[in-house]
């Protein structure tokens, strides 16, 4: 499939001055921003994935680091698209103003629509297969283009260029028309990824100015076609630089009984009941069920019109605070601008040298993508919406964050923050704790999005971002009430009473709940709660109670104590007593007591010949598979046990043949969902020469770094050292493995480091060759 290349991203970066679909040069000097290539991973297409779980999942559109707000390309509504956007698709419906990043399970958010348009009105987007018509337009792939911050493409069937950019809290489009008597900008006020907005409002306050509200309740669809609970809304504050004088609104006359979610709102029917919407004129505000917002005028050649919206998840107010305090006074260009230097400041706390320029921009597209979520939901004022439907204030004692993928991002998602961000490791354990205080439930929920529990996979992560942060330092907030709800959430789902979770995940559930009482452990440890800390380490065993002997592996086990049937071919059976994997994948995953999974499974010999077989016969394009799945996080953690099995030249090895098989820059260069950072923040820690062998553990892993010198940026807040750095001399694509080490200048024989000599700062040098050295490390 055609992709667009750094080279050719950063072209079309130094274009400035369009006129229409046409475009002139300037220039711009090196940044980190200039190796960014949104489109890595922007596809949903589970045939180029060759499994139901699609691709990267990504979306290309303008956002700032961590932003509540993300102007994106949407190319489709409903099924398991949850981006809105797939790059293989030649047509677009709309720039939405916020956007999910890498998620499976179906999606939400992809609301406010925006849509420039010429000729008649036309009420609904249609299908890109053109049974049923709108407004939705192909586009010129060639010319469309994607950078830290902004987003432009050619709408051909209106010869209309469109670009994107945002600021935290808003966005902004502009659209260059051509010469045309009835030129347009609509606005599905509806449209939500998932779904449809249950019920919507807007207003027009001036002759420039519309404001409103669009609320999304699980009723209609949106995170897991309304499993996921979420339930919320998003209000909006927009401004057209040309005057709104010839608008109307167009409202569907939806029947009460009409299921309105993923499948039925791109259905026929529904689709025709919204084509045949009633316009309305001659009135200010509309509220409804289905309704959107129309303002015409007639276009001369090039004309520019640019439309700003802020957004808040609090109130009209609340969008409109946003709206004067970021973008009001400013222009597309200071907008565009604003937002490339704010990712050159996140994407510069960590500086890399060497390494090929495809290299650079898998990296540094990256460590962008770590740095969509946890995204903001506070407004400009401090305030945000609370898990009991009421409005609270943060009084700048955290941001309120959102968007928590636990069972993905405690693996090396959060890892990394506590690296380079702890600053936002702390706002999201002080978001986890208010949710959990103000919702009256008292427990950590694993998949938080807009407060809503979600219960989305399983296993308890908050847990081990919490033991991971209290243990390296990051202790701004009350860690007595955090404790408090991390013990009643190993209560409430966790491996008592029968020391093992009888379930059809039982070897997944045994195995992650066990984990996490082990953090739960080293968290009352640290508390001085030796009780405590004494018990949970105990739980922290349960992995032993699913271990079948006789099978020499994990085995899911019924409540009556017997076990299930052991089918053919059981520990590459996919979904057998496992989430998402099998039991050879997930068998690996006990983290905290590797020297007691190895007794169990016969020994550090049995198992070195276990897990060489593993990696040995995992394909060479790291797609969907059953021995090591990159593309899901089960095995994320297995490549760094040949460090604990005193074979550290075997997790070097793999570690490179991962970074350079599973990541590339072009559209496909995620073979799995991109999970909310996780995916991309296992390459960036591992390309820098450290992982967590353990989250809720300060034993970071030493491996071969794919750069020769990586420098780490720290928050002297939280780590008095400036900077840590990994010099790598003398490597290659063929000199992966470690001869020797040196930490501050004397010779270092481990391949593990304490999170402790990273914080305190200093250079860790690594001296690469050809061959491994089968002394260093053990």
């Amino acid at each position: 499939m055609y992709y667009p290349n750094r080279a050719k991203t950063l072209l079309f970066l130094l274009l400035s001055g369009f006129a229409g679909c046409t475009a002139q040069s300037g220039a711009e000097e090196f940044s980190p921003a200039d190796y960014v290539n949104p489109f890595i991973g922007a596809s949903t297409s589970t045939s180029a994935a060759g499994v139901y779980h699609g691709l990267g999942k990504t979306f290309p559109g303008a956002t700032t680091p961590y932003g509540m707000v993300q102007v994106s390309p949407n190319t489709i509504t409903g099924g398991d698209n949850s981006p809105g956007y797939s790059y293989e698709h030649t047509t677009i419906e709309g720039f939405a103003f916020t956007q999910m990043s890498g998620v499976g399970w179906f999606g939400d958010l992809g609301n406010f629509l925006v849509m420039p348009t010429t000729g008649p009105l036309q009420k609904i987007a249609g299908k890109e297969d053109g049974s049923i018509g709108g407004y939705r337009s192909r586009y010129d792939k060639a010319s469309e283009t994607a950078a830290a911050g902004y987003y432009s493409a050619c709408l051909t069937d209106y010869g209309i260029r469109a670009e994107s950019s945002a600021t935290p809290h808003c966005g902004i489009l502009r659209f260059t028309f051509p010469a045309n008597e009835l030129s347009r900008i609509q606005i599905d006020l509806a449209r939500r990824v998932g779904g449809t907005a249950e019920r919507q409002y807007v207003k027009v306050l001036d002759k420039h100015t519309i404001a409103g509200w669009i609320r999304c309740t699980p009723a209609t669809g949106g995170w897991g076609n309304g499993e996921g609970n979420v339930d919320y809304t998003v209000y909006f504050h927009a401004r057209f630089s040309k005057p709104i004088e010839r608008y109307g609104f167009w409202s569907a006359d939806i029947p009460d009984d009409w299921t309105r979610k993923k499948d039925e709102v791109v259905g026929i029917p529904y689709l025709r009941r919204v084509a045949e919407a009633p316009v309305v004129t001659g009135i200010g505000e509309i509220e409804g069920k289905h309704i959107g917002f129309f303002t015409e005028f007639e276009t001369a050649a090039d004309e520019q019109i640019v439309l700003k919206a802020g957004i808040s998840f609090v109130d009209m107010e609340g969008a409109r605070k946003n709206f004067e305090a970021e973008i009001a006074d400013k222009t597309f260009d200071e907008v565009k601008r604003d937002a490339r230097e704010q990712w050159n400041e996140e994407l510069g706390r960590i500086r890399i040298e060497g390494g090929s320029d495809e290299e650079k921009t898998i990296f540094y597209t990256a460590l962008y993508h770590t740095m969509i979520d946890p995204r903001i939901l506070t407004d400009v004022d401090g305030r945000y919406p609370g898990a009991d439907g009421r409005t609270h204030a943060t009084e700048g004692k955290f941001t309120k964050r959102t968007i928590f993928s636990g069972w993905d991002v405690f693996r090396s998602q959060m890892p990394l923050q506590t690296i380079i961000n702890p600053a936002l490791v702390s706002d999201l354990l002080n978001s986890l704790i208010t949710m959990a205080d103000q919702s009256g439930r008292e427990y950590f929920e694993r998949w938080e999005i807009v407060n809503a529990y979600s219960g989305c996979m399983l296993g308890n992560p908050a847990l081990s971002v919490l033991a991971d942060a209290y243990a390296k330092g990051i202790r701004s907030y009350d860690a007595e009430k955090a404790y408090h709800y991390a013990v009643n959430t190993s209560r409430r789902f966790g491996n008592d009473p029968l020391g093992y979770t009888p379930s059809e995940l039982c070897i997944s559930h045994t195995l992650e709940y066990a984990y996490t009482d082990w953090c739960l452990s080293q968290l009352a440890a640290q508390l001085g709660k030796r009780e405590d800390a004494a018990l949970y380490a105990r739980k922290g065993e349960a992995y032993r109670n699913i271990f079948d002997k006789e099978k020499g592996w994990f085995r899911p086990r019924r409540a009556d104590g017997t076990w299930e049937p052991w089918p053919e071919h059981a520990r590459t059976t996919e979904w057998y007593g496992c989430i998402e994997s099998n039991p050879y994948q997930q068998g690996w995953f006990v983290p905290h007591d590797v020297e007691g999974m190895v007794r169990l499974m016969g020994g550090r010999d049995a198992v070195l010949k276990d897990l060489t077989e593993f990696f040995d016969k995992t394909p060479a394009d790291m797609l969907w598979n059953d021995y090591y799945n990159h593309a899901n996080e089960p095995v994320h953690l297995v490549p760094f046990l040949f460090n604990r099995l005193q074979q550290p030249w075997l997790t070097q090895k793999w570690t490179r043949y991962i970074c350079d098989k599973a990541y590339a820059d072009k559209v496909e260069g995620i073979v799995g969902n991109e999970d909310a950072g996780q995916m991309s923040a296992w390459y960036v820690l591992a390309a820098s020469g450290l992982h967590p062998s353990c989250p809720g553990d300060t034993r970071m892993e030493i491996t071969s770094p794919v750069f020769d010198r990586i420098e780490l940026r720290l928050d002297p807040a939280y780590a008095p050292g400036g900077t840590f750095t990994v010099v790598a001399h003398g490597n290659s694509p063929s000199n992966v493995y470690i001869q020797r080490a040196e930490l501050n200048g004397r010779p270092y024989a481990k391949s593990s480091l304490d999170f402790a000599d990273i914080a305190a700062g200093g250079t860790l040098e690594l001296y690469m060759g050809d061959t491994p050295n089968t002394e260093w490390g053990i």
